[in-house]
């Protein structure tokens, strides 16, 4: 099968969205399919695993001859997946210019902030829209009542993670996120107070945020005026395989963003062994049971407490470590490439029944 996958997001950028499409690429290519991505995103013009096609854009906005090139290119394809977040002119131009396309939100809009939904779907035209998660299908069909929204997960290599347990160290909490205000990196380290103050002093703590971002300055900051600096480190951002390594020797996995679309960052770490412990009213909550990959919390309080009592509770931490060490979750990416191929030839048939009306 020919695919096309359209992002305005792609690598060399390192986040969610730009991870993800191109490790779909990749096991789409694996599997024997044809796949181009198609991104405004700047980077090298050639080399690396996966053919793209990168386009002019002033400020994200493709130009008119990018539009030209993307309405001649799509026509070669048999499917065309494109990837938004709450804002992507790209994926959006794409989806109006394919015949039956696949449109997959990876962002949870926030009930808080107006988002124009509706202008894009009518935009999009036939567009069927998909998800990643179960929480953000159901938010997109509560603004768009008269869509059925499908839900295409995002996908992880839980092999990749299983490295090694090193036992040499200090119970060691840890969080991945951009250091941006919607990950909530400041909160996190409220909830890392918290947490000491309730696990007695004689045990020996440590935590990490991973990640870099807008408001890295901000965070690092923070650190030294609470105090936290003996015992909470920032390294930056880290490369997967180092991120890896250090889950390997750390113990318990804090995600604190309350709009978290599905949570690629937790599911790396409930593959390493991490339990984790998230906000429910996130797409986390699709691989995280409670007291068995880790907790769902409503608010930070709650996710100080529900960490510090399983810190202090060995034989509960040995257990969901040992799970989640043992048991693959359903969203490796065997499960989601073959997820993603069942809506491809399903939309490549609604396309062909669609030339054939117009011929």
């Amino acid at each position: 099968m020919r695919i096309a996958l359209v992002s305005d997001c792609y690598l060399p950028r390192l986040g969610g969205i730009e991870l993800q499409v191109h490790d779909l690429a990749v096991h789409l290519i694996r599997a024997g399919h044809q796949v181009t991505v198609f991104t405004t995103a700047e980077g090298p013009v050639a080399g690396g695993d996966v053919p793209v096609v990168r386009l002019p854009a002033v400020a994200g906005v493709p130009l008119r001859s990018a539009v030209d090139r993307l309405r001649a290119a799509l026509r070669h394809f048999d499917v065309v997946h494109c990837h938004s977040s709450l804002v992507s002119p790209l994926a959006w131009c794409a989806a109006r210019l394919a015949d039956s396309p696949l449109l997959t939100l990876h962002s949870l809009p926030s009930s808080s902030t107006p988002w124009p939904v509706a202008r894009i779907d009518r935009y999009v035209g036939d567009a069927q829209w998909t998800a990643v998660s179960e929480v953000v299908a159901r938010v997109l069909e509560r603004l768009l009542p008269r869509r059925q929204v499908g839900v295409l997960h995002n996908g992880v290599d839980p092999a990749l993670w299983r490295q090694a347990r090193r036992t040499d160290h200090p119970l060691t909490l840890v969080s991945t996120m951009r250091l941006a205000r919607r990950k909530r990196p400041m909160a996190v380290l409220s909830i890392l107070q918290q947490i000491r103050a309730s696990v007695p002093a004689a045990i020996d703590l440590r935590a990490i945020v991973v990640g870099d971002g807008p408001q890295a300055g901000a965070v690092a900051r923070a650190v030294q005026r609470r105090g936290l600096g003996d015992w909470v480190d920032l390294p930056g951002r880290l490369t997967r395989f180092e991120i890896q390594q250090l889950y390997a020797s750390a113990d318990v996995y804090l995600a604190p963003a309350e709009l978290e679309s599905f949570g690629v960052a937790a599911l790396e770490a409930r593959c390493a062994g991490l339990p984790v412990i998230a906000m429910a009213s996130g797409g986390v909550g699709e691989f995280v049971r409670p007291d068995i990959e880790g907790y769902l919390v409503r608010t930070d309080s709650e996710m100080a407490a529900a960490a510090a009592a399983l810190l202090c509770d060995g034989a509960t931490l040995s257990r969901i470590q040992a799970f989640n060490r043992h048991t693959e979750p359903g969203m490796s990416w065997k499960h989601v490439v073959a997820q993603h191929l069942t809506a491809y030839s399903t939309q490549h048939a609604l396309s062909q029944q669609y030339l054939a009306s117009r011929s």
